[in-house]
């Protein structure tokens, strides 16, 4: 990556926009981020001058904060609702409004980080609410538009560590369904080489592939405790998304999104070098420090 470049990080206070801003303050890569509240950055080392306070689901706040940069990186997005905005409000909307004063600033990259396979769910409202964000992106000509799909975060297989903490883990069907979860840093990495890359769509996924039961044991493994891994009919499953699609987004959204993911491999390009083992083992150690 060329160092000159001028680097605005969207979602700055979240798991893989902290994990950016750490990757640049370590490599002293000069960059702004915009946050709601400050204090999360200035605490990881961020000098203040570096950050913008502003609601990106305001425009009026945005108006400026791209003046001089060069690339933007959007980690924007909401799993789980609060402060009553939903997924077309952050997902789309806000991307919407940082990508229009991009534009109109003249910034010459606009990076955004959706999900994998988002495109093959559009029934899923978190998932529509990305990929259509997505879609209007790679249509602009005013700028160069990157989207990275990656695979599951490791912070959202912690769910299995807790469970296993708990003395059971709750897998559906036989439990050998696939995928590959990425680390924060190994993603932010990617994410800041993508910089120089020339695709405008990147999946990207963590360097092994394991099957839920797989997951299952590491997480006891890392615990010392012993493997109760019950396996759940995947009709329970269906009925579960069935009932889900049809509750309020606010309860409904985050269990349609999982639901939904859980029913099939979700296997990206394989990238990185930080392993499950390694990150439940931490876990375990903290828990225990």
């Amino acid at each position: 990556m060329k160092t000159y470049l001028r680097i605005l990080i969207a979602g700055s206070t979240g798991y893989l926009g902290s994990n950016i801003a750490e990757l640049l303050l370590f490599e002293h890569v000069e960059f702004k981020a915009i946050a709601r509240s400050k204090a999360k950055l200035l605490a990881m080392g961020v000098e203040e001058s570096q950050v913008i306070e502003a609601q990106v689901t305001h425009p009026d706040e945005l108006e400026g904060v791209c003046e001089g940069v060069d690339v933007v990186i959007s980690c924007l997005g909401i799993t789980r609702q609060k402060d009553g905005l939903g997924y077309l409000d952050v997902d789309y909307q806000a991307n919407l409004n940082l990508l229009k004063e991009a534009e109109r600033a003249g910034v010459g990259k606009f990076i955004y980080i959706s999900a994998f396979n988002a495109q093959k769910y559009p029934q899923v409202r978190l998932l529509e609410a990305k990929e259509r964000f997505a879609s209007r992106l790679l249509q602009s000509t005013k700028l160069t538009p990157c989207v990275i799909r990656p695979n599951g975060f490791f912070s959202d297989i912690t769910e299995v560590y807790n469970m296993a903490k708990s003395g059971r883990v709750f897998t559906f069907g036989d439990g050998e369904n696939l995928l590959n979860p990425i680390h924060g840093k190994d993603l932010a990495r990617f994410c800041v080489d993508a910089i120089d890359k020339k695709e405008t769509e990147l999946d990207v996924g963590g360097p092994e592939v394991l099957s839920a039961n797989e997951i299952a044991r590491l997480a006891f493994s890392a615990q010392a405790k012993p493997v109760r891994n019950t396996h759940l009919p995947d009709m329970l499953r269906k009925v579960s998304l069935s009932i889900a699609c049809h509750l309020p987004e606010k309860w409904g959204g985050p269990a349609e999104f999982f639901l939904t993911m859980l029913g099939d491999d979700n296997i990206a390009p394989t990238y990185g070098n930080h392993h499950l083992k390694d990150y439940f083992d931490g876990l375990a150690l903290a828990n225990n420090g």
